[in-house]
């Protein structure tokens, strides 16, 4: 049977999936940052207090990246 090794777990978010965020933060570089199931998603483009939705773009092993969905 096959373990994550370090705490490791799969990422709860999908590359090219979209998902319902608030900002709740922001990164070093600007970016705003959300937390989905407590994985971070910088999304650039977006302040503190944003309600979103976020079309994910790239998914790290640590984070992932995403922008707005325009409706």
């Amino acid at each position: 049977m096959a373990e994550f090794g370090g705490g490791f777990r799969p990422s709860p978010v999908e590359e090219g999936k979209i998902y319902e965020a608030k900002i709740e933060d922001m990164g070093r570089e600007g970016d705003g940052l959300a937390r989905i199931e407590n994985f971070v998603v910088f999304v650039p483009g977006t302040k503190v207090g944003d309600q979103v939705k976020i079309r994910i773009t790239k998914v790290l092993r640590r984070m992932a990246i995403g922008e707005v969905v325009k409706e």
